[in-house]
């Protein structure tokens, strides 16, 4: 059989077998494509967002408006990525008011996530450039306490790791 394409196959990183639906604490890590630096700039140690990255943050937190099982937790949106802390909870007021109420999973809120963002930013942009988000995303089920804690200072720290690595690549380009 000939290969339609020479893209290389990608690496499942889910775990097979779980159910993404479940309660749990979940990080998320997600691209723009081509690592395009769409969402504001890194000023010191602070994330300066433009209106694109507004946008984004804007999406992230109405998640829970639209899916009552989703709680939201830390998060920081950088100027070619978005990490965040999304927590699957089926016990939570409201999720689960009838039986047969679905239960709402990591890939299908991430999925409205990414395209209620999409369209918002596209709408935004000159007809000529459009926004896409890489395929796919990272995620992480966060196992306990010290995990969760380090999930977070990463986050925290996510934008001065941006500022140092850019001061040391210019250093030495010297």
């Amino acid at each position: 059989m000939m290969e339609i394409n020479n893209l290389p196959k990608r690496k499942r990183t889910r775990l097979k077998e779980y159910d993404y639906s479940n309660s749990a604490y979940y990080y998320v890590t997600i691209c723009t494509q081509c690592k395009r630096k769409m969402f504001g700039n890194i000023i010191g140690s602070s994330v300066k967002l433009n209106q694109f990255g507004r946008i984004v943050e804007e999406c992230w937190q109405d998640l829970q408006n639209h899916y009552c099982n989703c709680e939201l937790d830390d998060y920081v949106i950088m100027p070619d990525h978005f990490h965040g802390i999304l927590i699957i909870d089926n016990c939570r007021e409201g999720s689960m008011t009838l039986p047969n109420t679905k239960r709402h999973g990591l890939s299908e809120i991430i999925r409205a996530f990414k395209s209620f963002s999409a369209k918002k930013i596209n709408e935004s942009l000159n007809q000529e450039k459009e926004f896409h988000w890489q395929k796919s995303f990272y995620d992480r089920i966060i196992r306990n306490e010290k995990e969760l804690f380090q999930i977070r200072l990463y986050i925290e720290q996510n934008p001065l790791k941006w500022e140092i690595e850019n001061e040391l690549h210019d250093n030495l380009e010297i």
